[in-house]
């Protein structure tokens, strides 16, 4: 459970734990997670940095060698419209974070990963930003924050759809999801104004909010419903919202249900194959 110590993370590892589950949270800030999660039963806490591939696998490498398996697979640790920042070789810090680490994350545990488990990842509308920008994925061509965080969301859900093909023989399936509008920690980069302006929050004048938002734990709610709900059994590769599957984007543009090319089998295994090049790692090569 990436991210499983703050915001709608938390309250996803909370909902986890007390329906039984063992959950364990992979942290950049070990300290900071394990204060988060305290009075929480059932839950462990490693350290994981998703910008670093070594990380990735150090971690990866440890669960397996526990020698305990896995029946769900959340990845909704993610950073939002963020200054430019470079990682790694030089890649960009939203899309190596929100979907490389990911990927080589789910592809390193994956001898672990249980038959019939599933895996979900917490995209959101922010997809509706950007396509994959295959001629300049690394905005070597001038940054934009916002098309940066929409690419990673779009590969968020591009994942799920070649996981879910790539691993459906053997009952294991992916998912995707909008976790709808939630004013938490993960909005730390913006300025009010800013949130104002990309038609996120509507706040009146004495600065409180007046547009609809979810609490965090409405907010887990749909991440909660796709790892679990009899619901979506044989189903995968679907993006969601309000736990339910999602209808495919109108045409008008409004900014609800999927976009076609997120969910475009043709770009879901161009994105595989490219990820698994960059991160060196792909369990079904």
């Amino acid at each position: 459970m990436t991210g499983g110590y703050s915001g709608i993370g938390l309250e996803t590892t909370r909902a986890l734990s007390l329906a039984g589950a063992e959950v364990v949270v992979p942290a950049r800030r070990p300290t900071v997670a394990s204060a988060a999660l305290a009075g929480i039963e059932r839950v462990s806490v490693d350290e994981l940095d998703l910008a670093d591939l070594d990380s990735v696998r150090g971690f990866a490498e440890r669960f397996v060698a526990s020698g305990r398996s896995i029946d769900i697979v959340m990845n909704n640790a993610g950073i939002i419209a963020a200054a430019q920042a470079r990682v790694g070789p030089g890649w960009d810090e939203q899309f190596a974070t929100n979907h490389l680490g990911h990927f080589a994350l789910v592809n390193r545990l994956w001898p672990a990963v249980a038959a019939g488990a599933r895996v979900v990842s917490v995209s959101s509308r922010g997809h509706f930003y950007s396509d994959i920008r295959w001629d300049d994925l690394w905005f070597d061509r001038g940054y934009e924050k916002w098309a940066a965080y929409g690419q990673g969301k779009t590969a968020n859900i591009l994942f799920a759809v070649q996981l879910d093909r790539l691993a459906r023989d053997r009952g294991v399936r992916a998912f995707s999801l909008h976790p709808g509008r939630i004013l938490t920690n993960l909005v730390r980069h913006l300025d009010r104004q800013e949130l104002i302006d990309r038609g996120l929050f509507v706040f009146d004048d004495s600065g409180q909010l007046t547009s609809p938002v979810k609490t965090p734990e409405q907010g887990a709610a749909t991440q909660v419903w796709a790892a679990t709900s009899p619901q979506l059994a044989g189903l995968g590769g679907v993006y969601c919202e309000d736990c339910d599957v999602a209808e495919p984007a109108p045409a008008d543009g409004t900014r609800v249900g999927v976009r076609d090319y997120a969910v475009d089998p043709v770009q879901a295994a161009r994105l595989w194959a490219l990820s698994a090049e960059l991160t060196g790692v792909d369990a079904f090569a």
